[in-house]
């Protein structure tokens, strides 16, 4: 990574983040309107070839008429392609909260990107940095290899994987065992998307349940990955916000137990271990407290 890299500013919201393609003036306005943290404008796969051209436009044009800007976010076309130029040209100038990359293949990505975005909010007259990343890191064969690279990577806040295109380029047929469990290689896509943005210290963020209908299982699932240490989920349907939302949202009970623990841990200062509730507890333990308690003034 240079030495270069901008400051780290306090990230947005970032429980759910619900998709809509962008050549759908419809469905961008539902996601704007909608109550997700983030409403991900979609220049990339839902948009064919052919209507790319006309998706920017609609794209800046969303952006430019919502509320606030700051929770509207582009996906762009991957860096390895020939629409990315295009698509900052058109979007910048809008003024989104971020861009959202694809099939980065690490921290090198992320620093051409921000080349590209600094370049643009110049020229728009926007503040430098203003505009933050999100970025795929398990798209590919060889971004596996690379979620550990991402260290100090210019205004990146989240890192997200995916298993569509990851089975698309290894060939494979299936995704999920007869138990609906990912399989290894596609658990190990989420395993080192987690631990990438951990070792980078931004948000990881779970991929999407193409099944939108059942939100239960929904609900189960993010709060199973927020329990892996997940900090939001991608959405493709306006009725999966809601479960995301909730299930990313620490509850009273968490609350309440976590300042029992850091309340504990105070009352025996310099002490490694104390009891709360019939159970010991060390530092490690209040040290997640503390950072339930931090996560939640952010919300």
């Amino acid at each position: 990574m240079t030495d270069t890299a901008l400051p780290r500013q306090s990230p947005p919201k970032m429980r759910s983040w619900l998709f809509a393609p962008g050549d759908s003036e419809k469905k961008m306005g539902k996601a704007i309107a909608s109550e997700a943290d983030i409403a991900l404008l979609d220049l990339e796969d839902s948009v064919t070839p052919e209507n790319k051209r006309a998706a920017r436009e609609l794209v800046a044009a969303a952006i430019a008429e919502a509320e606030d800007r700051a929770r509207v976010w582009v996906r762009v076309n991957p860096l390895s392609g020939e629409w990315t130029e295009a698509d900052l040209d058109a979007v910048v100038r809008a003024g989104p909260g971020g861009i959202f990359l694809p099939k980065a293949e690490g921290g090198h990505d992320v620093e051409a990107l921000d080349a590209m975005l600094t370049a643009r909010e110049v020229e728009a007259g926007l503040d430098v940095g203003a505009i933050k990343v999100a970025a795929l890191v398990t798209e590919t064969a060889a971004a596996m290899f690379t979620t550990g690279s991402y260290d100090g990577a210019p205004r990146l806040v989240a890192m997200s994987w995916g298993a569509e295109d990851l089975s698309s380029e290894l060939g494979a047929r299936e995704q999920r065992g007869a138990d609906g469990a990912y399989l290894p290689v596609f658990e190990l896509a989420r395993s080192l998307c987690l631990l990438g943005a951990v070792k980078a210290g931004v948000a990881p963020i779970e991929t999407v349940q193409p099944e939108f209908r059942d939100l239960d299982k929904l609900a189960e699932r993010a709060r199973r990955v927020r329990a892996q240490g997940f900090r939001g989920m991608l959405a493709i349907h306006p009725a999966q916000v809601a479960p995301i939302n909730e299930a990313f949202t620490p509850s009273a009970e968490e609350l309440a137990h976590a300042r029992a623990v850091v309340q504990a841990f105070a009352d025996n200062p310099g002490a490694g271990a104390v009891s709360l509730d019939g159970n010991m507890l060390d530092r490690p333990h209040l040290a997640l407290a503390q950072r339930l308690l931090a996560e939640a003034d952010e919300a």
